[in-house]
C-alpha cells in the first residue's frame, strides 16, 4: 500500500473514528438527571485534567527549545481562549441584566464550552498525527505504526465523551454531538501528513500546539466544567467522580506512553 494512502486511513480511522465513537459511547451513558449530569461533567474534567498534565504538557516540555516556553504558551492559551470566551459572550447578547450573578466574561453555556473543548482537541491532534506520520516515514508500514495510531484512537474516547458531553446536556441531537466530535479529529490526518512529509523537523511548532491546546483545555475544564457540575449538584461525590476521571485518565495515558 502506498505510504501516504496508509497514513491517511490509519489517522482517519483512529482519530475521527475514536473521536465519533467516544461521543457516542457519551450519547449511551447520558443521564437527564442533575446528578447524572454533575458526575459526567466533573469525570470529564478529571480526564481533561489527566490529559493536559501527564501527557500534553510533558510532549510539550520534551520537544520545546526553550524550558519556560511551554508555561509561557500554556498561559496564553488559556488566556486567548477566556478572551475568545468574551467576545462570543458579546456577540451572541449572552449577558442577562436581570441576573445579578451573571459575569460578562467566563462561564455562560455547556453548548460553547463543548464547542471551545473541541477545537482544543482538533488543535492536540495536529502533532498526534504528526508523531503517527514521522513513525511511519522513518520504519515505514510496520506493526509499531499501528499500534501507535490504535493507542491514539483508544486515547481519544475519552476526549470525544468530553465533547460529547457538554454539547448533549444543552441540548444538541445526538448526531450533531457525535459529528462535532468527529470533525474534531480531522486535524490528526492533516497532522499525519505533515509529519510524514517533514518528519520531525519542527519540534517548536510540536510545543507550541500542545501548549495552546493545553490552556484551552484548562480554561474549559475549570470555567465550564467544574463550575456547571457544582450548579447542577454540590456534592462530594462529584468531586470523587472527577479524581476517578483523573486516574482514569492516567491508566489510558500509561497504556499510551507505555506501548
Amino acid at each position: 500500500m502506498n505510504p501516504i494512502l496508509f497514513v491517511i486511513l490509519l489517522t482517519a480511522a483512529t482519530g475521527v473514528g475514536g473521536l465519533a465513537l467516544g461521543g457516542a459511547l457519551a450519547a449511551l451513558v447520558r443521564r437527564e438527571s442533575p446528578r447524572g449530569t454533575s458526575l459526567l461533567l466533573s469525570f470529564t474534567a478529571g480526564l481533561m485534567l489527566s490529559i493536559v498534565a501527564l501527557d500534553m504538557v510533558p510532549e510539550a516540555m520534551e520537544a520545546a527549545p526553550w524550558p519556560p516556553m511551554t508555561p509561557l504558551v500554556l498561559v496564553a492559551g488559556f488566556v486567548v481562549t477566556y478572551l475568545l470566551n468574551c467576545w462570543i459572550d458579546k456577540s451572541a447578547h449572552h449577558e442577562d441584566e436581570n441576573n445579578p450573578h451573571h459575569c460578562a466574561c467566563g462561564h455562560h453555556d455547556l453548548h460553547t464550552a463543548g464547542l471551545v473543548l473541541a477545537a482544543a482537541v482538533a488543535l492536540h491532534n495536529v502533532p498526534v498525527g504528526m508523531a503517527v506520520g514521522a513513525s511511519v516515514a522513518v520504519e515505514g508500514i510496520c506493526l509499531a505504526s499501528v499500534l501507535a495510531a490504535v493507542t491514539i484512537g483508544l486515547h481519544n474516547l475519552p476526549e470525544g465523551m468530553s465533547i460529547a458531553i457538554p454539547l448533549l446536556h444543552d441540548g444538541s441531537k445526538t448526531l450533531g454531538a457525535i459529528g462535532v466530535a468527529a470533525l474534531s479529529g480531522l486535524p490528526t490526518v492533516a497532522g499525519a501528513l505533515a509529519g510524514y512529509l517533514v518528519g520531525n523537523q519542527a519540534p517548536a511548532a510540536l510545543a507550541a500546539a500542545l501548549s495552546l491546546a493545553g490552556g484551552a483545555m484548562l480554561y474549559v475544564v475549570f470555567f465550564e466544567l467544574l463550575p456547571e457540575a457544582s450548579l447542577q449538584w454540590k456534592s462530594r461525590w462529584s468531586i470523587l467522580a472527577t479524581v476517578v476521571g483523573f486516574a482514569l485518565g492516567v491508566l489510558l495515558i500509561f497504556g499510551h506512553t507505555h506501548h
